[in-house]
């Protein structure tokens, strides 16, 4: 009898042990980490709400950004529904987390038509859109590729585009990218642990 106690015990013991160890070690990011951690360019731009949004403005919320148009026939619709559901499997940590969505189509992609568009997905999806000239430089900062492709049809053009999510933390830093088809859940764990990081 004793023999079976002093097993268990010893179980509890390697349990609590490994425990502590999972709990000191540091997080390990699921997206391409930016080391060292970067200030994340500003952007002060029109939103799709009548409100200017402006980076800088953000601080203490996560901001997930990505840039996109909303004639894309692929990667943007399905990155704006992994939006929705990163945001629902956030919770109450949602509140703390701001959905930007950056156009890289000024021409079509006016406030009107991006607030039609996503109210399609979610309305705390942030449209935001301007002049190319305002564009150009936020563009060149995120290292955004965009480049017009007319495909000979009644729909117009298309825009080839780079297609990353960019995860800026609670202190204005770009801490992490993520590439078109990374796992949901992936990025929700990221986002969950920079809503609980000490600012």
């Amino acid at each position: 009898m004793i023999r079976f106690v002093l097993i268990g015990l010893g179980v509890i013991a390697v349990l609590i042990a490994a425990g502590v160890w999972m709990l000191t070690q540091p997080y390990t990011f699921r997206g391409s980490v930016i080391e060292p951690a970067m200030r994340a360019p500003d952007i002060s731009l029109a939103a799709h709400n009548s409100k200017t949004f402006k980076l800088s403005d953000q601080a203490d919320n996560v901001v997930l950004l990505v840039f996109g148009y909303t004639h894309c026939p692929d990667v943007c619709p399905t990155t704006l529904a992994e939006f929705k559901k990163i945001r629902a499997e956030l919770g109450t940590r949602a509140q703390r987390v701001r959905f930007v969505f950056i156009t890289i189509d000024p021409e079509r992609d006016t406030l009107e038509h991006l607030r039609g568009y996503l109210s399609i997905f979610d309305p705390a999806i942030l449209g935001l859109s301007g002049a190319e000239a305002e564009l150009e430089p936020i563009w060149k900062n995120y290292g955004v590729y965009r480049a017009k492709r007319d495909v000979g049809s009644a729909a117009g053009y298309l825009m080839d585009h780079s297609s990353r999510t960019y995860a800026i933390d609670r202190r204005g830093n770009l801490r992490v990218t993520y590439p078109y088809g990374t796992d949901v859940r992936d990025i929700v764990a990221d986002v969950r642990y920079l809503v609980d990081e000490a600012k």
